[in-house]
């Protein structure tokens, strides 16, 4: 978690939106409308931003060294909803409480982090949307 807080950098919108779990699940866009799969992808394989393929790999072939330490991207659209993938970026802490994913979109509960990204989300709510849009389109299985 210290981490990906520390590396990656505040989201530029400091203020966090309000949002409802149902189940295991964010089931409504934190920005009320769909993020930009492009975009999406450009923060998943940005290693200073989103930090994803520390700990995941998947189909981006031109990014060398990805992780192995969480699951394979490859299929997660097909696996979990919008909603699923939504609540595992916001804050997966919320489904497994010893998981080493780290929460982008909280100010809640984390310890050891940089000065300059204290009481700031990792990832702004529209970044979070463009993630989970992202994702959401990696429906082939690995």
């Amino acid at each position: 978690m210290t981490l990906a807080a520390a590396v990656a950098g505040p989201a530029h919108a400091q203020e966090l939106r309000p949002f409802t779990i149902v189940g295991d699940a964010i089931p409504e866009p934190l920005t009320g409308i769909k993020g930009d799969a492009a975009r999406g992808r450009a923060i998943v394989v940005d290693r200073r931003k989103g930090l994803c393929l520390l700990c995941h790999s998947g189909p981006f072939p031109e990014q060398r060294f990805q992780g192995d330490l969480a699951p394979d991207l490859r299929g997660v659209g097909s696996r979990w909803s919008e909603g699923q993938l939504r609540l595992r970026l916001v804050d997966s802490r919320r489904l497994n409480p010893a998981t080493i994913m780290p929460p982008y979109y909280s100010r809640e509960g984390l310890i050891r982090v940089g000065r300059a990204w204290q009481g700031k989300p990792v990832l702004s709510a529209e970044q979070i949307e463009d993630v989970v849009a992202f994702l959401a389109t990696l429906t082939e299985a690995p």
